[in-house]
């Protein structure tokens, strides 16, 4: 299925801009992916995911419902001047069943999708990416959530992982170092390392080399 981010906010978010035009908000009235978009297939809008204390679903919503928000000018325009409104309206996932929480366990969105076609899922790509024989990655503005679309930042509903060390504690804190280094090796986060069979995707080669850099020399990041 080809579907786009302002799609999926308008079928998951609680309340969405009014279809007449106006520059208001109102309970979503969408019940099938047909009545978004007459293009999309006449099936019941149906999405299992994790629940609010979950961090995907924290990705989620800036990622995806956010990123689908912020297509209609007017709400874009609203996070300089209320950024709570604009957050509660971007971030806000309806409650009346479309939206179905599952827990954090991936392994029962998979069974419940396998039972389920017509069904989304949301979920980490090393659980796609293991069970590729039942279920399919949708895409997304065009691009599909592969290891190299999301390697290259193209798959806009994916993460980068960051971790920060204080300079001042690597040297008295005893193996920080040598976590550094272990965690920014080839073996680690290389694209054949321990890992992507986590699910970590890579980056790309010039990338990667260049934190390696910044780890072996330290490079202190500087605030805005």
């Amino acid at each position: 299925m080809k579907i786009s981010s302002t799609e999926i906010f308008l079928a998951l978010a609680k309340e969405v801009p009014d279809p007449n035009g106006t520059e208001k908000v109102i309970p979503n009235p969408y019940k099938t992916w047909q009545n978004i978009n007459p293009s999309l297939p006449d099936v019941a809008i149906e999405v299992l995911g994790p629940p609010p204390t979950s961090g995907t679903r924290d990705a989620f919503a800036e990622l995806a419902m956010e990123g689908g928000a912020k297509t209609f000018p007017w709400i874009k325009a609203l996070k300089k001047k209320d950024k709570n409104e604009y957050k509660r309206i971007c971030h806000t996932i309806r409650e009346d069943g479309a939206y179905v929480e599952a827990g954090e366990n991936d392994n029962l969105i998979i069974q419940k999708l396998d039972a389920n076609p017509n069904a989304f899922g949301v979920f980490g790509f090393s659980f796609l990416d293991q069970n590729i024989d039942k279920i399919q990655g949708s895409f997304i503005d065009g691009k599909q959530p592969t290891f190299e679309a999301i390697a290259d930042g193209e798959y806009t509903v994916s993460r980068p992982l960051y971790f920060y060390v204080k300079k001042d504690h690597v040297r008295v804190i005893p193996g920080m170092a040598e976590y550094l280094d272990e965690f920014s090796s080839d073996r680690a986060w290389g694209p054949d390392g321990y890992l992507s069979d986590r699910g970590l995707i890579p980056m790309p080669n010039a990338e990667r080399k260049a934190f390696v850099d910044d780890v072996k020399n330290l490079k202190t990041l500087r605030g805005l």
